[in-house]
């Protein structure tokens, strides 16, 4: 997502740094280097011109010297792609919200129905999604599927053509819930047709909010669409989609910046649990390479169930943790995505240039050791010390998982560095997790939790 400009970035800032002196050169270089990137993402000519010459300003102001100049110009390239992102803006569930979905064939609204749906389940809201796009023929099946893939309840009727029976007949049931999500019908472009039906739905529903799904793939063409929906509909914030995907986020989000239309939620993936929260200040940390921590306890919370906090909350707080424990966070991991991912969120590893092909390794790494803990007995999960007493534990174990000798004791190894971090943490004792000590850790481990 947006690599090349977030890798520009992170070059420039280090380049101003790094420099004794902030000449003309330099700036031009730093200049050429991010307006060119800001194109290749998209961003509109005009709002690039518009940073370039801010940038070039404080540059040339001959009344700031030095550090507090690098300072300035740090600061500025930071403040400017801040205000290109644009606003996030967070959705309020009460006792009882609806949303009414909106967007164009393709644009990804049913899955992030079921995204949206699985994210507020996590967090102990009663959430039903309501299927009323009568237009596309395997609509109401595709959102029957991804509301089990969420767990959460749906209405849907396949054989009746008029959204307005379907929502008059589920009213009931629906007022059951704290949060309905609704399913509309798509059309290539915002026509007559569409603003008729949706506008009808609007006033029979009565919606507390009114969000446009666009994919990120459309780049600065979101702009109209986002523009459009604004004028016809009054739309109250958009979800982009498909983040992950492309070079051309940067138009999708600087277009809503400049609609006034805020972002509520970006997708970053395809499984269920790759829907962040827009917050504008982590999205440019994580550009500029300094992590984004509140993002990352964001995707554990929903990778996780209620039990397993509690499990791991009580081995944390004890000082210890089980090869059980090490399991459930290895599927968690798995679920919350891939190690590239997880790292760029962890400031102080966060810039580290590990190479893909070690990445994978790690993660098939730890695939296998899930194999070889799910082949151990439960005392041997609880008391893992047995296994270098009694060697013979080891081979039985690599021979039930299809694993090797060497995988299990490289996992007892990582098994023994966490218990040593978890002891020397007084942070962990008291349940909290912070950047500081992330970054503390990260160098004090450093080397030995091995790739």
């Amino acid at each position: 997502m947006l690599d090349k400009l977030s890798d520009t970035l992170k070059s420039g800032i280090k380049k101003i740094t790094n420099a004794i002196f902030v000449d003309k050169k330099l700036i031009d270089g730093i200049i050429k280097d991010i307006q060119r990137a800001l194109i290749e993402a998209d961003v509109n000519v005009e709002l690039v011109f518009k940073i370039s010459q801010k940038i070039r300003q404080i540059a040339v102001r001959e009344d700031i010297k030095g550090i507090e100049k690098k300072e300035q110009l740090i600061k500025l390239i930071h403040d400017e792609i801040l205000a290109l992102l644009g606003s996030g803006k967070e959705i309020k569930i009460g006792k009882k919200t609806k949303i009414l979905f909106l967007g164009l064939y393709g644009s990804g609204k049913t899955t992030t129905i079921a995204k949206l749906g699985f994210y507020y389940a996590k967090r102990g809201k009663k959430v039903a999604c309501l299927g009323l796009d009568t237009q596309r023929p395997a609509a109401m099946h595709q959102l029957e599927q991804m509301a089990e893939k969420a767990r959460i309840s749906v209405f849907i009727d396949k054989k009746e053509k008029s959204p307005e029976k379907i929502y008059n007949n589920y009213k009931k049931e629906l007022d059951k819930y704290n949060l309905v999500l609704i399913d509309t019908s798509g059309r290539d472009a915002l026509n007559f047709e569409l603003t008729k039906e949706i506008k009808f739905l609007e006033k029979l529903i009565k919606p507390d909010y009114r969000i446009l799904v666009m994919p990120a793939d459309i780049g600065q063409s979101a702009r109209i669409q986002a523009s459009e929906f604004q004028k016809a509909l009054s739309i109250d914030g958009v979800i982009i989609t498909r983040m992950d995907g492309t070079a051309k986020a940067g138009g999708a989000l600087t277009a809503c910046a400049e609609t006034n239309a805020p972002v509520f939620f970006i997708g970053t993936g395809e499984k269920i649990q790759d829907l962040e929260v827009f917050n504008p200040e982590s999205f440019i940390s994580r550009l500029l390479g300094l992590g984004d921590i509140q993002g990352l306890l964001e995707k554990v919370k929903s990778a996780t169930t209620e039990e397993q906090e509690k499990r791991i909350q009580k081995s944390l707080t004890e000082g210890k943790l089980t090869l059980k424990d090490i399991a459930s966070q290895l599927e968690s991991m798995n679920q919350i995505g891939s190690f590239d991912k997880l790292l760029g969120m962890i400031p102080g590893l966060s810039s580290a240039k590990i190479p893909e092909e070690k990445l994978k390794h790690q993660q098939e790494k730890t695939k296998h050791w899930k194999y070889a803990i799910s082949s151990m007995t439960p005392e041997e999960i609880e008391n893992p010390e047995l296994l270098e007493k009694q060697t013979s534990r080891i081979a039985r174990i690599a021979k039930g998982s299809g694993t090797t000798t060497s995988e299990i004791r490289e996992l007892l190894k990582q098994y023994k560095l966490l218990n040593e971090m978890v002891r020397s943490q007084s942070s962990f004792e008291e349940g909290k997790l912070d950047s500081k000590m992330l970054q503390k850790m990260a160098k004090k481990f450093k080397g030995k939790i091995k790739f």
